[in-house]
């Protein structure tokens, strides 16, 4: 073989495999966006200053496939305009079609085939609308289970928001959710499951997922982390919390490079932005103005690379 062709195989080789590596990396997050409702809008925080904000991070962190909570079917339409390039499957949590709040599963349409889909309520009934154990609201799990167009790999990713008040409800749903898991999903298989959990890493209830000898806190798994604070921030830019309530668990087949608690802002005008000041540390022609710092919601997103 001469000196140009096995060059050109060397090179060939090295683009193949780039390219399968690349392809088999997937961007996953997990995202409460906060339910649209007229109180948030008057304090500042409507969901149409909000959604833009929501969807173009998601955009620019180039996210896969990622569980979003608190959404209700407009906001869903929303999000679906906005990101034109995710299917997503889910329903209300109060009558399982349209009803109440969603816990979907967005995905990347040409990135991923869906091959088959449900969901179940955390309840003493989950195939039917119901309230769980002491919850104080209809609480549900969706799920999907997809085929990487690239690779063919297949995954199972949950999703779910469990209750905010009861603890046994809590409790009972994180052990139906991880039984589900174990029944199946193959030992080996690949799972992904996001949501908002209601409690951080210090709970008991956070041992049920970690200790089933299942699923890990990708948090503790991944090789490099950016969290600032934990998931929940009330609106407030300046509060801060080491309490970690939303959560993305995966199975050991999945390994996590990167983890991060994304505590981004937006700028809101305020009275007098308009009339601008300069600083001394800038050329004369730069004008500042006094803007409001927002969270686009109550929770920072949770984002993670991973490999399969």
């Amino acid at each position: 073989m001469c000196f140009s062709t096995r060059f050109a195989a060397i090179l060939l080789a090295v683009i193949l495999t780039a390219g399968f590596a690349a392809a088999q990396n997937l961007t996953v997050a997990s995202y409460n966006i906060r339910y649209r409702n007229d109180g948030d809008a008057a304090a500042g925080n409507a969901w149409e200053k909000r959604y833009p904000w929501i969807c173009s991070l998601l955009e620019f962190e180039n996210v896969d496939i990622f569980g979003a909570q608190e959404v209700l079917h407009p906001q869903l339409g929303d999000m679906l305009a906005a990101l034109p390039e995710y299917g997503y499957v889910g329903v209300g949590r109060e009558d399982g079609m349209q009803k109440g709040e969603y816990a979907p599963i967005f995905f990347r349409k040409d990135r991923f085939k869906l091959l088959d889909s449900g969901y179940f309520w955390l309840s003493e009934t989950p195939e039917k609308p119901s309230v769980g154990w002491d919850a104080a609201l209809e609480r549900i799990c969706t799920w999907g289970h997809f085929k990487d167009r690239k690779t063919g790999r297949k995954f199972w990713f949950f999703n779910l928001h469990m209750d905010h008040v009861g603890t046994h409800a809590r409790e009972n749903g994180a052990s139906l959710v991880v039984s589900r898991i174990r029944e199946w999903c193959g030992k080996n298989e690949r799972v992904f499951l996001t949501g908002d959990f209601n409690v951080d890493q210090t709970n008991t209830i956070y041992t049920i997922f970690t200790g089933s000898g299942v699923l890990s806190d990708s948090y503790v798994t991944a090789e490099k982390r950016y969290a600032p604070s934990g998931t929940a921030n009330k609106f407030d830019p300046n509060s801060f919390t080491s309490s970690r309530i939303d959560h993305i668990f995966v199975t050991p087949s999945v390994k996590v490079s990167n983890y991060g608690v994304l505590t981004e802002t937006y700028r809101d005008e305020t009275e007098g932005s308009d009339k601008g000041y300069g600083s001394g540390n800038f050329p004369k022609e730069i004008k500042l103005h006094d803007y409001q710092a927002r969270t686009p919601s109550d929770h920072f997103p949770v984002i993670i690379r991973v490999t399969l």
